[in-house]
This record gives C-alpha cells, sequence and structure tokens, in this order.
C-alpha cells in the first residue's frame, strides 16, 4: 500500500510537472514557432523576419481650411518567404465615414467623406480606384506582378481628407489647430502568424504597425507652427533666428525654456514670412507618425538624460493654448517621467530623441507625442501625461499587436504610471488611484463577461475591454514583480525587452522570454492570471491555535496568484505583519497554510488578510479571532 501511495503521488507530481511545461497556444501561433519564426526559449526563432518599408509623406494643411491634401511614396520590402500577389492597406481615417462599422455612436461633427484617393500607382502603374467603393478601413490591392521574396515595390499615392471637428484621436481642436494621426493610407503589417492583419478599426482597439523609416513634409501658412514625430530637420528655414536659437537651447536644458510666448505666437514674429512654410521631420525605424499645427499655440521646452552612461539627452516640449493651464508644467512633468521611466521602471533609456505634449482631447499616445486634454488638474495631468509617455516602450519600442493583445501595452502602461506614482504622490495615494481607477469597477462588477480571460483576443471583445486591457494585466505583472522580487524580475524584463524591441512579440514570447531569464518555470503562473476566468478573492478558512503559534488555511477562492499581507493584531493595539508572495500558490492554487509564533507577552486579538491593491471581492470572510478561553 505504501508503495502504491507513492507511484501515485509521483505520478501526480509528473503530472503536475507536465501541465506547467506547456499553456494554450492557438492554432495560427503555434504554426510560427513550428515554423521557427518564435522559440520556446523567448527569443525571436532562426527564421524571424518582419516587413519594412520606406514613407516619404508630404502634406498641405491651411487652417480653418478643413482639408488636408498629402502625397507619398511607399517602398515597401518584402523580407518574408512568401511571394505576395496583394497589398492590404490601411485607411484608418475612413472610420469617420457614414455607416462605418463603429464600436460608438457618431455624431454630425465626426463625420467626414474619409480618405479620398486622388491616385494610386503601383509600380509606376496607375491603379483605378473608386472612392465609393474603398470605404473600409482596410483595402487589399492587386499588385501589377508578384512581391518575390526580398524584392520591394513602390508605391505613389495623392490624396486628400477633411479634419473631423469632432476631434478625439486626431481632427481639429479648434478653428486654427489640428491634431493629425492616422492621416496617411499606409501598408498594413504582413507577419508570421496572422498574414495580412486586416482587423478592422472600429475606433476602440489601437494599432499595430511596421517599423519604418520615415519623411514628412508639412506645408502650412506662415505664423503656423508645427510639432511631430521626428527630428525637425530645418528649423533656421521655418523659424526666425532668435527661436530656432531658444529651441537649440532647450536641447540641453534642465529649466523650461519659453521657445515662443503667446504675445510672439499672435504677434506674428516666430516664423519665417514666406506665405507657406514647409516643415520637414526624420524619423527611423519607428512605428508611426503624429503631427498638431496651431497658429496660437505656446510652445515650452526643455531636456532630460536619459541615457547616464553615454549623457545622452532628449528633448521635452509642450504646445498649448493659454487655456491650457495644466499644460504650464508639462516639460517638468515631462523631464520627470523620461528620466524616472529610462532609469528606474522599465529602466531602459529613452530610445527616441524627443517627446512632445501637445493639448488635445484624446488622452492618446504616438509615437514621441501625447495628445493629451486640459484636465483642470495639474496632478491627475501629470498621471495621464505619465501613463501616455510610458507608452513609449509598450508599444512603441515593442513593436505589440496593440489590435489583438492591448494587455500587452495598456497593462504596462498602467503600472508604469503606478510605479511612478508611488515616486511622485507617494505610495498611499498611488495606491488610492490605482485601486479606484484601475480596480474597483472590475471586483466590484461580479458579471461573467468581466471575468473573461486576458488572453482573449482584444479585437473580439465587445465588454470588459478596460479590465482585460489595463487592470487585471497589470495585477499580473505587479504580482511576478512581488514573487521574483525586484532585481530578478527587472533582469527578466530586460531579457524580454531586449529580445523583442523593434520586433512584434505576442504573449507568448512574453511568457517564454520570462521564464527563460528568470531561470523559473513561470508557466503555472501565466496560466493562472491569462488563460482563466479567475478574480480576487481570498478568504481565512480555519484557524488553528497550537502550542507555539497559529496555522492559518487561506483559500483562494477568486483563484488569481495575488500576493497578500497577513496583519495580526494584539490586545494591546499593536500590529504585526507578514507578507506572502504569489509563490505560496504555485503548489496549490485553492489554499495554503499560513504559520506564525506567539509574541512573547502578548495575546492575540485577531487577523486580517490585506490584499492591497489586489482589491478582495469579498472581504467578510478576512479575519479571524482566536476562541476566548
Amino acid at each position: 500500500m505504501f508503495k502504491k501511495l507513492l507511484l501515485t503521488a509521483a505520478c501526480s507530481i509528473a503530472l503536475l510537472q507536465l501541465q506547467a511545461q506547456s499553456l494554450y497556444m492557438p492554432r495560427d501561433i503555434k504554426k510560427a514557432f513550428d515554423n521557427g519564426t518564435r522559440s520556446a526559449d523567448g527569443k525571436p526563432g532562426p527564421k524571424y523576419w518582419q516587413n519594412h518599408a520606406r514613407y516619404n509623406i508630404s502634406i498641405t494643411a491651411a487652417p480653418p481650411l478643413s482639408t488636408v491634401k498629402g502625397t507619398e511614396t511607399i517602398t515597401y520590402i518584402n523580407n518574408s518567404p512568401d511571394t505576395l500577389k496583394r497589398l492590404n492597406m490601411k485607411l484608418i481615417l475612413n472610420i469617420h465615414r457614414p455607416g462605418a462599422a463603429r464600436a460608438g455612436d457618431a455624431s454630425p461633427d465626426y463625420l467626414t467623406s474619409g480618405i479620398q484617393i486622388d491616385t494610386f500607382l503601383i509600380a509606376g502603374q496607375k491603379k483605378p480606384w473608386n472612392n465609393a467603393q474603398a470605404a473600409s478601413t482596410n483595402q487589399a490591392v492587386g499588385l501589377p506582378k508578384p512581391l518575390l521574396p526580398h524584392d520591394s515595390v513602390k508605391i505613389n499615392i495623392a490624396w486628400h481628407f477633411d479634419a473631423s471637428k469632432q476631434s478625439g484621436r486626431e481632427g481639429q481642436i479648434d478653428s486654427t489647430s489640428y491634431y493629425l494621426a492616422y492621416f496617411y493610407p499606409r501598408v498594413s503589417v504582413y507577419d508570421d502568424y496572422n498574414g495580412w492583419d486586416r482587423v478592422a478599426f472600429v475606433d476602440a482597439q489601437e494599432f499595430y504597425n511596421d517599423f519604418n523609416d520615415y519623411t514628412l513634409n508639412v506645408t502650412v501658412p506662415k505664423n503656423f507652427i508645427v510639432w511631430a514625430t521626428g527630428t525637425l530637420q530645418n528649423p533656421t528655414q521655418v523659424l526666425q533666428k532668435e527661436y530656432a536659437d531658444r529651441l537649440q537651447r532647450s536641447m540641453t536644458s534642465d529649466s523650461t525654456i519659453h521657445v515662443a510666448t503667446i504675445d510672439e505666437i499672435t504677434g506674428n514674429k516666430v516664423t519665417a514670412q514666406n506665405a507657406m512654410n514647409t516643415w520637414t521631420w526624420t524619423a527611423t525605424n519607428i512605428s508611426d507618425v503624429a503631427l498638431g499645427l496651431s497658429n496660437h499655440y505656446i510652445w515650452d521646452a526643455g531636456s532630460v538624460i536619459v541615457d547616464k552612461s553615454t549623457g545622452r539627452r532628449a528633448s521635452m516640449q509642450a504646445a498649448y493654448s493659454v487655456k491650457g493651464t495644466d499644460f504650464k508644467q508639462s516639460v517638468q512633468y515631462g523631464r520627470n517621467a523620461l528620466g524616472w521611466f529610462s532609469h528606474n521602471w522599465p529602466g531602459v533609456p529613452y530610445p527616441f530623441p524627443k517627446m512632445t505634449a501637445f493639448q488635445g482631447f484624446a488622452d492618446m499616445e504616438y509615437p514621441m507625442m501625447v495628445n493629451d486634454s486640459q484636465m483642470g488638474d495639474p496632478g491627475f495631468a501629470q498621471l495621464v501625461q505619465d501613463h501616455e509617455i510610458a507608452h513609449t516602450w509598450f508599444p512603441f519600442y515593442m513593436g505589440i499587436n496593440e489590435t489583438r493583445y492591448a494587455f500587452m501595452d495598456e497593462g504596462w502602461a498602467t503600472t508604469l504610471e503606478y510605479l511612478i506614482g508611488i515616486e511622485e504622490k507617494g505610495k498611499a495615494k498611488a495606491d488610492e488611484f490605482y485601486k479606484q481607477f484601475r480596480v474597483n469597477s472590475w471586483i466590484n462588477n461580479r458579471s461573467s463577461n468581466q471575468d473573461i480571460p486576458v488572453i482573449t483576443q482584444t479585437s473580439e471583445l465587445t465588454t470588459g475591454y478596460g479590465n482585460n486591457a489595463y487592470g487585471k494585466p497589470s495585477l499580473s505583472y505587479l504580482a511576478l514583480k512581488d514573487m521574483l522580487g525586484d532585481e530578478l524580475f527587472k533582469k527578466a524584463l530586460h531579457g524580454y525587452m531586449d529580445r523583442w524591441h523593434g520586433k512584434h512579440p505576442i504573449p507568448w514570447d512574453y511568457f517564454n522570454s520570462m521564464s527563460n531569464v528568470s531561470g523559473r518555470n513561470l508557466n503555472w503562473f501565466f496560466n493562472n492570471w491569462f488563460f482563466t476566468n479567475y478574480y480576487n478573492d481570498l478568504a481565512i478558512k480555519s484557524g488553528v491555535t497550537g502550542k507555539d503559534g497559529y496555522t492559518l488555511t487561506v483559500a483562494n477562492i477568486g483563484g488569481f496568484a495575488i500576493p497578500f499581507d497577513v496583519v495580526i493584531t494584539y490586545t494591546d493595539g499593536s500590529t504585526k505583519t507578514i507578507h506572502k508572495t504569489p509563490a505560496v500558490w504555485e503548489a496549490n492554487q485553492k489554499q495554503t497554510l499560513v504559520t506564525f509564533s506567539n509574541e512573547r507577552g502578548k495575546s492575540l486579538k485577531s487577523v486580517t488578510l490585506d490584499n492591497g491593491i489586489y482589491m478582495d471581492a469579498n472581504t467578510k470572510d478576512n479575519t479571524w479571532a482566536p476562541k476566548a478561553k
């Protein structure tokens, strides 16, 4: 009988080990691993590839006219092993067309005619184009001849569009201030696990782009200033000397320099006085470009060291109206964020030359830019700006598919927002905000659609998007940090980022990388947090008083592998706290035992579980007291 029990135990352990070695993987993802483009150790596979393009874009805008005209030349390079017979074009601004599929309602001021293609040439051949039929955010375009592996094709497009009056992520901020994003036709991503990205944009989920090289020319009337992704190539041609000099000085200044004040801008002193000025920007190996323009926005700038090993600085700029009082501190808030993120968490130097905070309405991130609202609360404005700047690392540095896996970027931005918030506001206030805005609406909502597994593709979610993209994955990242400890967690995180920046990681690359670099099989943890319908709910099921102390049985009713504190209160009012990391759930995810010794000269009054930011769905069963003798 004893041998039989040993054999049964050995079989159970072997089964658990086998289960711990694998995570569910969809068939399309599994095929990528089988093809050698992804590796089980978390590294890009030996056959990994991704496509690339060079964009030369020129647009003209002349507010208050809403029409923006553009031309572009795209050189698209097929690095895949596949022969491509067609391209898929992303026409994001078609979301504004009447009748477009959207996640929400649209007012008349939101609606426009979308992108209107004037000419479309591929390899020098004119392509017939029917704007009435090409009304979606995806448009397949046949190639004159197949595009072979490692070959390229040139595309020339002329188009125009009207900037939407109801500005959100892009459009008119006011009659002479525009924020233009997703404004150019682009070739969508063709990748190793899904082929062409043809998920429709419905103004809810975000984006997925290749890493490309951009030259952006923006032609506007005199006295209009342009802020954009990339490095301004001709400041002395578009700015009067004094203002070009101030901009240059700001590149090495810790203090905020007023590049242009409201009186100088409205006094027509700042820009070159040609009828039209063309501002030229360049950026390489980046996933997108965006721009803002205005003839009455204040311009501030400064800089901060983002790489202590080289002394490299990044420029921090702000563009805002007189009413944008929050933005008076944007440069210093931004300097703090760029420096803190670079040197602490994620602890990777800011990868770009600059960042601009532009006053708009979106509270939205773009490469090297954020488009944020006037909050009327500088403290809250700082938090929002921190969050959007944090997106630099996820998704722009990491090339994440936000359309399918929003938790890979929003979850990290939420985590970084919380960690820098501890530094800026103190732990108590950071915890309070995090619980109020990131956890409360989920943990107090018993609807089954709020407990959908995080791994569920974001594009398939009609409810639960916010919790699956922001709160739950952020809690998982913080729980893993708690379990591994800061040093090992950072080592593993840097391993993942070193391997995948400038590429297109998917969740399994993150899972595998973190396990591989940490030297720990974390699949049990990732299965728990990403592939289940679990939530946060612990309970003290029982307590036993022994000769030398106490033993509590803590049940994990909700299921998530969360850290928790055991707060011991004595009859004299003193307390003691014992912290438990998520590691206590590895052997048994249903329950764990907590033991603690008697304190000499003290009598136990009660014991309470405190989950901190991992808010408990039912706190009524979190306290235990020994029976009176």
